[in-house]
């Protein structure tokens, strides 16, 4: 299983606010530059978790972004079931796949299957709170540099 970049991003926005101060804003660029990434995609990374209620955004002179709630509260298997936008792991997981010839008896779709709930099962034992244990140390390399 692999994330996507998507997902990725969304989880270093959440884990670089969550090292701030919590009522410290931060910019766009801020975290592009800590990260090294694209400033394009983190726009579009950032509307959406603000969309979803994961952090608040402040137009104007002196805006920019922080969580918009406490990092315990942020539930990191939800979080990527809310940005990954599928979870077929193999083409006959896809309702819209034309189908592999030996589905009708075919035991690995089970198997994946129940791979992929665990993998998920997993990230919902975690919340943001549960990654910002070295919260010290993530905000030396973050905001340090």
């Amino acid at each position: 299983m692999r994330l996507t970049l998507y997902t990725d991003y969304s989880l270093r926005v959440l884990l670089y606010l969550g090292a701030k101060k919590p009522d410290e804003l931060s910019t766009i660029k801020d975290i592009s530059d800590a990260y090294g990434v694209s400033k394009n995609h983190l726009m579009k990374v950032t509307h959406e978790l603000g969309k979803m209620g994961y952090i608040e955004t402040i137009r104007g002179r002196g805006g920019g972004i922080r969580l918009a709630m406490q990092p315990e509260e942020i539930n990191i298997g939800k979080l990527v079931r809310q940005t990954e936008e599928d979870f077929y792991l193999v083409d006959c997981f896809n309702p819209e796949s034309v189908g592999c010839v030996i589905s009708p008896v075919c035991n690995l779709k089970g198997a994946l299957n129940k791979a992929l709930h665990a993998y998920i099962a997993v990230l919902d034992e975690y919340h943001l709170s549960d990654f910002l244990t070295s919260k010290e140390k993530l905000a030396a390399l973050l905001f340090d540099s």
